[in-house]
Order: C-alpha cells, then sequence, then structure tokens
C-alpha cells in the first residue's frame, strides 16, 4: 500500500491550522528534539564505539595520568551532551500545549461573549480546539521522555564501564 503524501499533508496542514499558532511551535520543538534524539543515536551507534575503542587503546603511564583524566572528561562530556536540553525540550512541550489550551479557552470565551451561549456546535468547535495543542505537546513529551531515559540510562552504563577501567588502570599504576 502506497502513502498518499499529498493526503497525509493536507491532513497535517489541516491539524496545524485547527490548533492555532501554538501548535506550529509544538512542531518546531518537535522537531529539534527529534533532531536531538537522532544525533545522540548517531553518536552512539557510529561515533561512540571508535572513540571508545581509541580511548581503551591508548595506553598511560603514571606520569601521563593527568593526560588520562582529561581524555576521560572529554569523553564523559561527550556522552552527556545534549541530554539536559532534550530534558528541557520535553518539559517545555506540555507547558506550550497548555498555553495554547488557555490561549484557545480565552477565544472561546470571546466567542461566547459575542454570539451567546445558545451555539453549542460554536463551544464544542473552539472547545477541540483548545484542547488539541496539550495533546499534542504531552504526546511528543512522552514519545521524548521514551527515548530520552533509553539514552540517559546507555550513558550511565557507558560512564559506568569507563569508570571501571579507570579503576583498573588506576590500581596498575598506583
Amino acid at each position: 500500500m502506497l502513502l498518499d503524501w499529498s493526503r497525509i499533508s493536507g491532513l497535517l496542514l489541516q491539524f496545524l491550522h485547527s490548533g492555532g499558532w501554538v501548535l506550529s511551535l509544538i512542531l518546531a520543538l518537535a522537531a529539534l528534539l527529534m533532531t536531538l534524539i537522532l544525533e545522540r543515536y548517531w553518536f552512539r551507534w557510529f561515533s561512540f564505539p571508535a572513540l571508545r575503542q581509541q580511548f581503551n587503546q591508548n595506553s598511560f603511564s603514571h606520569r601521563q595520568w593527568y593526560r588520562w583524566q582529561s581524555e576521560y572528561c572529554d569523553l564523559d562530556l561527550q556522552l552527556k551532551q545534549h541530554l539536559s536540553f532534550i530534558k528541557l525540550l520535553i518539559s517545555l512541550c506540555p507547558l506550550v500545549g497548555l498555553l495554547g489550551t488557555v490561549t484557545g479557552m480565552v477565544q472561546v470565551f470571546d466567542s461566547l461573549a459575542l454570539n451567546g451561549t445558545g451555539n453549542a456546535r460554536l463551544m464544542a468547535a473552539g472547545i477541540a480546539k483548545a484542547t488539541l495543542p496539550t495533546m499534542a505537546g504531552m504526546a511528543i513529551a512522552v514519545f521524548g521522555l521514551i527515548f530520552h531515559t533509553h539514552l540517559a540510562r546507555w550513558t550511565i552504563r557507558q560512564r559506568a564501564r569507563i569508570q571501571a577501567s579507570a579503576a583498573s588502570l588506576g590500581a596498575q599504576h598506583g
């Protein structure tokens, strides 16, 4: 079955339009979040193995312990890179969604003030429009949280392995 990309893009544009300007902001945050997550997985699968191998192959004498510590710190920083920013984006998505809900509800109340409460369809459409940003923000946050947790646990395991090799190197030169 082939995907009809023109229909999909039309539905996406309709969804963005129905959620207001905040939904476009959430989409931008989601794109940034996904880019950073993909970069971390690229690092995990392609860059880190080479760095780890190079780090493990370097043999340092007791006098070069400071050089080993410097390389260890560099590797540790590379392992943790972007994780705190990813966590910030995950926290920000539901809050931006809530902003969209609040601004949407203000529009609903303005509409009710102008048109009265007799039009239930207008009120229901406004409430639906107001809740879309919160739903989108929460869905993106859950998605991001799953991947962030996976990456953070992997990072902790790799740091522990490097620290264990540091302890064995220190025992050899101590």
